[in-house]
C-alpha cells in the first residue's frame, strides 16, 4: 500500500460514519449493478450477481404501482411477487378472469441482503406507503433523484426532484423516520450532478443531513445522454462532503468493469462504484481479470436464459435482454427476432438441454411452444385473410394448422374426449 493510500485509510476510518441498520448493507467497498428499466429485472440481477456484483438495485419502481398490490410466494419460481389486477389495457374477452400483473419480484434466497429496491416517488407519505410493502424482503431503499426520461419526470419524480430540494429532503427524512426503526434498513438517493460544483456541494450537503446511510452519484448533468463523457470534476468534493456527514458516495457513469472500478474508487476516494451499461452488454464485467474477466457473449447468454426460465421470466423482457447480451453482427441475433416461445429460442441458441423446461415455462406463461405467439389454442383467422386479398397465406395457415391437428399427440398436447371436432377461429390481433 501506498503512503498516499494508508494516510487516506487512516483518515476515513477517523471519519464520522452513520451507522449501517441490522438489516441494512454499507455501500463501502462494493461494486454494484445499477438501476435499469428493463435491463434490470430478476434474472439480469442474478446474471449480475452470479458473476460477482456486490450488490443490486432493482428498476425505478413508481410508488403508485406498488400501493394496492398484494404479496405472494410463488412456487414454481421460488420468488416473492407483488401482484395487481391490471387497470386498463386489458385483453381479456369479456367475463373471462383478468388476471394478475406482476409489478416486482425478488428472489428472497439468491437476493438476501444484496438487493436495493429503488423507489420512483414525488411524495413522502406515498413513498413510506410503498416502501413498506417490499421493506421486510429487501436490503434497502433508494430514492431515485437522477433518472431524466419523462417516464420519471413528468409527475416531478426522477431528476426532477433535484430542482425541488425541499421535496427531495423531505422524501428522506420520511423514509428515514418510518422505514428505519421499523425494518431496519437502510435508505438512500441517487443523484446528479447539477450545472456548478457550488450548486451540487449546496444540494449534496442538504441530503447527507437527512440520515441516509449512502449516496450515488451519476457524473453527468440532466440534459445529457448516455453518449456523452461522465464529468467527473465534482466527484472528489461531493465524496469529502459525504464522508464529512459519514455517508457513504458510490460513483456512476461510464465504469466499464470492476478492475476499472476499483483504480475510479482509489482516484476520487469514494467508496464504491455502480455500473450500468457494460451490464447490460456482458455481466461478466464484475469480474476482475484476475478471476477470469470477460466472459464470451455466449456463455452469458447461456447463464441469462437459465436464470430466466428459473424465474419464469415475462419472454418479451428476456427476448429484449438477449438483444443486449448477443452482439448485433452474431447471424445468432437476426435468428431471434422471430422466435417468440421460449422453446424455440432455445432451439436457435442450441441449448438443448434447457428444452424441456423452456416447454414447461411456455405452458406456464401462455405461451404456444410451437412459436406461434399466440396463447395456446388461438388460430389465425383465414377468411379474414382471404377477405384481406392474402389468399396464398390463407392456404399456408389452413395447411399448417392441418398439419398441427395430426401431430398434437406427439407435441403431447391432451384432447378430452368430449372436446368438439372443431373451434371458432379467433380474430387477428
Amino acid at each position: 500500500m501506498s503512503l498516499m493510500s494508508a494516510l487516506r485509510a487512516i483518515m476515513t476510518s477517523e471519519l464520522k460514519k452513520i451507522p449501517i441498520p441490522r438489516r441494512g448493507v454499507d455501500y463501502r467497498g462494493k461494486v454494484v449493478l445499477a438501476p435499469m428499466v428493463r435491463s434490470g429485472e430478476l434474472p439480469s440481477r442474478l446474471l449480475a450477481l452470479h458473476y460477482g456484483a456486490d450488490l443490486v438495485w432493482g428498476p425505478e419502481t413508481v410508488d403508485r404501482s406498488m400501493i394496492g398490490t398484494t404479496r405472494r410466494y410463488n412456487p414454481d419460481s421460488g420468488t416473492v411477487d407483488w401482484t395487481r389486477k391490471p387497470s386498463q389495457g386489458c385483453k381479456e374477452p369479456q367475463g373471462a378472469e383478468v388476471k394478475d400483473s406482476i409489478i416486482y419480484r425478488v428472489h428472497p434466497e439468491k437476493e438476501a441482503g444484496r438487493h436495493i429496491f429503488q423507489i420512483g416517488t414525488s411524495n413522502p407519505d406515498l413513498a413510506v406507503q410503498a416502501a413498506r410493502l417490499v421493506a421486510a424482503d429487501v436490503a434497502g431503499i433508494d430514492v431515485n433523484a437522477g433518472c431524466p426520461k419523462p417516464f420519471s419526470t413528468h409527475d416531478g419524480m426522477g431528476a426532477a426532484l433535484l430542482r425541488t430540494p425541499d421535496k427531495l429532503c423531505a422524501i428522506l427524512e420520511s423514509l428515514v423516520a418510518h422505514i428505519v426503526p421499523e425494518f431496519e434498513i437502510g435508505i438512500s438517493v441517487k443523484i446528479r450532478i447539477l450545472e456548478t460544483a457550488e450548486m451540487t456541494e449546496a444540494l449534496v450537503r442538504r441530503l447527507v443531513a437527512t440520515g441516509i446511510t449512502g449516496l450515488t452519484v451519476h457524473c453527468r448533468t440532466t440534459p445529457m445522454r448516455p453518449r456523452e463523457r461522465a464529468i467527473r470534476g465534482q466527484l472528489r468534493m461531493i465524496a469529502d462532503v459525504c464522508h464529512e456527514a459519514g455517508v457513504a458516495c458510490v460513483m456512476n457513469g461510464d465504469v466499464g468493469g470492476r478492475d476499472e472500478a476499483l483504480k475510479l474508487v482509489e482516484e476520487f476516494g469514494v467508496d464504491g462504484a455502480m455500473i450500468a451499461t457494460q451490464a447490460e452488454k456482458n455481466s461478466s464485467c464484475f469480474r476482475t481479470g484476475a478471476d477470469g474477466g470477460l466472459a464470451s457473449w455466449a456463455d452469458v447468454v447461456k447463464q441469462y436464459a437459465q436464470f430466466a426460465l428459473e424465474t419464469e421470466n415475462k419472454f418479451g423482457n428476456t427476448k429484449f435482454m438477449l438483444t443486449q447480451l448477443i452482439p448485433g453482427k452474431s447471424p445468432v441475433y437476426r435468428e431471434l427476432a422471430p422466435c417468440k416461445s421460449y422453446t424455440r429460442m432455445c432451439e436457435m441458441l442450441g441449448h438443448d438441454e434447457l428444452a424441456d423446461r423452456a416447454r414447461e415455462v411456455d405452458l406456464a406463461l401462455d405461451i404456444d411452444p410451437n412459436n406461434t405467439g399466440k396463447k395456446k389454442g388461438a388460430t389465425a383467422n383465414t377468411t379474414a385473410l382471404v377477405a384481406g386479398g392474402q389468399t396464398a397465406k390463407s392456404r399456408a395457415v389452413e395447411s399448417s394448422t392441418k398439419k398441427n391437428k395430426r401431430s398434437l399427440s406427439e407435441r403431447g398436447v391432451a384432447i378430452s374426449s368430449e372436446a368438439p371436432a372443431t373451434k371458432p377461429a379467433a380474430m387477428l390481433v
